[in-house]
C-alpha cells in the first residue's frame, strides 16, 4: 500500500469514491505514476515529480497540480469549476468530468517533461 492508498483508506466513503476516481483517471492517463508525497500530501508522481494531489478539505476537494501555471494553461476545460494558481476546487457531488482531469495530468505532465513550460509566458 502506497501514500494515495493510505489516504483513500482513510477517508469517508463518499469522499474516497470521489477522489479515488481522480486518481485513477490520472492512472489511466499516464499508466506509469507512482504514489509519494509532496508539500505533505499524498500524491502520485511522475519520473521522480509531483504531478496530482487530491484533498479532502473543510469546504471542497482540492485538486493540486503542483503548477501554478496549469489552471491557467488549461482554463478552458474548468470552466464553471472553481481554480485559482495551483488549485482546482470542486464539491463530491459535482465531480470533476474525466476529461478536465486528463487536461489537468497532461498540462502537468508535459511540464514535467518539458521544464522551459513551468515558467510563466512574457507578454
Amino acid at each position: 500500500m502506497g501514500t494515495v492508498d493510505n489516504y483513500l483508506a482513510s477517508l469517508d466513503p463518499a469522499d474516497r469514491e470521489v477522489i479515488a476516481h481522480v486518481f485513477d483517471v490520472a492512472r489511466e492517463t499516464i499508466p506509469d505514476l507512482e504514489q509519494g508525497t509532496s508539500y505533505g500530501m499524498p500524491a502520485l508522481t511522475y519520473r521522480g515529480k509531483a504531478l496530482i494531489a487530491v484533498m479532502r478539505t473543510k469546504k471542497h476537494i482540492g485538486v493540486y497540480p503542483f503548477s501554478g501555471l496549469v489552471p491557467e494553461r488549461i482554463a478552458s476545460a474548468l470552466e464553471g469549476i472553481e481554480f485559482d494558481k495551483g488549485t482546482i476546487r470542486f464539491q463530491p457531488e459535482d465531480p470533476l468530468p474525466d476529461d478536465t482531469i486528463r487536461a489537468i495530468v497532461e498540462a502537468r505532465r508535459a511540464e514535467i517533461d518539458d521544464p522551459s513550460l513551468r515558467k510563466a509566458a512574457r507578454g
